[in-house]
């Protein structure tokens, strides 16, 4: 299954974009996404090389891309990533908050390490750059939109192993809901996109941990990341903007409700 680059649906000319996570997987598509629309696109990763593959990409269909080298777990690092953006982009107005790493490991068997891990990338990062970003924003006197990359793991818990990821989600989903609150009176939008299972690097690796689980679902088939596009699309436009503090499910009803 394959799916182009959505046709210019709305018009965000003008709108810089910082997109956490974007050297593979959602992140990558959703910052050609938001580049196609018009966005300025400034892309963070750890993984530089991936960020400069994708912003020759970006640049060659006539967009514009700024690679930024960023450690989620250091929190000068996503501070100075915002900096940066805005020095040479302009003040960021959509913040997609997608990094983040799974936790294969029953929770009894996780090392300190690697939970403050999780921990760090899942749930600290994204907040950190979220109230960077509404500062620089409320300062500024713009409106924004932030939109959290959660995931259905954070409603359901089967017991398998990865219940700290599902923690984490929860968290995600829930700062997006009360940030979405607390900065309403400044114009800034906060949400949440909690996807299924959609192919990815991640992905990957627990296909190869556990084997085809699209058998157990009802249409029997990973998400492509494009079928998130207008989700995404909806969320940083203006039709979405009375909708803030909410969490909208993508899972091709893989699970129960």
């Amino acid at each position: 299954m394959s799916f182009p680059l959505p046709n210019a649906s709305i018009d965000l000319s003008g709108q810089v974009a910082l997109v956490t996570g974007a050297s593979s997987g959602l992140g990558y598509r959703f910052a050609k996404v938001l580049a196609a629309q018009g966005a300025k696109v400034a892309i963070a990763a750890r993984r530089v090389d991936k960020l400069e593959a994708l912003a020759e990409e970006i640049r060659a269909a006539g967009g514009v891309a700024l690679p930024i080298a960023m450690d989620a777990t250091d929190a000068d690092q996503l501070i100075a990533a915002v900096a940066k953006a805005e020095a040479e982009l302009g003040t960021v107005t959509i913040l997609i908050n997608n990094a983040g790493i799974p936790d294969a490991q029953r929770a009894h068997k996780m090392s300190i390490e690697l939970i403050d891990q999780v921990l760090d990338i899942n749930v600290r990062a994204p907040f950190i750059l979220a109230c960077e970003v509404a500062r620089r924003l409320i300062a500024a006197g713009k409106p924004g939109r932030i939109v959290n990359i959660a995931s259905v793991a954070a409603f359901s818990y089967t017991g398998g192993g990865a219940a700290l990821y599902s923690v984490s989600k929860a968290a995600v989903a829930r700062s997006a809901e009360v940030l979405g609150v607390e900065w309403s009176r400044y114009n800034i939008n906060v949400n949440a996109i909690a996807p299924g299972a959609f192919a990815s690097e991640m992905m990957d690796g627990m296909l190869s941990r556990m084997g085809d689980i699209t058998q157990r679902f009802p249409r029997q088939r990973l998400g492509d990341p494009a079928q998130l596009d207008s989700t995404l699309l909806y969320l940083v436009g203006p039709a979405s903007d009375a909708v803030t503090g909410t969490v909208i499910r993508v899972d091709d009803g893989q699970g129960g409700r």
